[in-house]
């Protein structure tokens, strides 16, 4: 992701007051992410002596999908964040729904990616060497193939199971953030939510294997707050539908009886393109 103009390279460890700072900043808009599917403006947010840099994505700007209501991507954005805080893993950047310039929008806090982390790589040879896992093969040109791993990392994992809860459509490399802090976010959260089965993702090595302890934890904790009368289930009503929000409870009810990462169901294709 790049941007036309950028401000002094800040500490990614967002600040507690991060969700007050978008929500009520005066929002400034420096640029536009030109490689972004829908209107994706790279913006400063300034309020009483604070500021920082933060991506807004007015609703207005959204293009029509076929498999998901206009002009809802914004507050499923939203949702995914409130979800993420839920689990305490805290893998999305602080977002909150707002008006802004182009009117109702998704603002989110800026995260500047490290460049030399390194979390997909094309190899040669038909199995992962360790610290890797096999996402699947690839044309690379001229007739040749190679495979496509993703790193062993925690950090991905736990965002293989967050993106399971979501209904993730669309996880694709560049939505992956390692920081220099240490800390990994994941962005684009538009395509998510829906009812029916859509997870298309690259982080498919775990597929199949156990949860970890940390990951069935979580998901009960998730349970609860997705209850009737449930704190999360509160903070989603207004982003989602009824209906998505069933699905939801289903997913993570699904995910505690099988007791495993999910696998590539057949009816939707399992990687997204472009995968990076």
């Amino acid at each position: 992701m790049s941007a036309p103009e950028r401000i002094p390279p800040r500490s990614v460890t967002p600040p507690p007051d991060a969700d007050d700072l978008l929500a009520r900043g005066e929002l400034t808009v420096r640029g536009r992410i030109r490689e972004a599917s829908n209107a994706a403006l790279y913006c400063t947010v300034s309020h009483d002596g604070r500021d920082a840099a933060c991506i807004y994505k007015p609703v207005a700007g959204e293009r029509p999908l076929w498999d998901f209501p206009d002009g809802t991507l914004a507050q499923r954005e939203v949702a995914a964040y409130e979800v993420s805080e839920a689990t305490g893993w805290g893998l999305v950047p602080p977002t909150v729904l707002r008006d802004g310039p182009y009117g109702e929008g998704m603002c989110q806090l800026w995260v500047e990616a490290a460049p030399e982390a390194e979390l997909l790589a094309l190899v040669d040879g038909e199995e992962p060497e360790p610290g890797w896992k096999a996402i699947g093969f690839a044309e690379v040109g001229e007739g040749r193939t190679a495979l496509l791993v993703h790193a062993d990392d925690e950090r991905l994992r736990r965002l293989a199971v967050l993106d399971a809860v979501l209904n993730n459509a669309d996880r694709k490399g560049g939505h992956l953030l390692p920081t220099g802090e240490g800390r990994l976010y994941g962005i684009d959260h538009g395509v998510t939510f829906n009812v029916e089965n859509k997870l298309r993702t690259l982080l498919w090595g775990w597929a199949g294997e156990p949860l970890t302890r940390e990951a069935v934890d979580v998901l009960e904790g998730l349970r609860k707050d997705l209850e009737e009368g449930g704190a999360l289930a509160a903070l989603l009503q207004p982003l989602i539908t009824g209906a998505e929000i069933d699905a939801t409870r289903a997913r993570v009810g699904a995910l505690l009886a099988s007791g495993k990462h999910p696998e590539p169901s057949g009816e939707w294709p399992a990687i997204p393109w472009p995968p990076v």
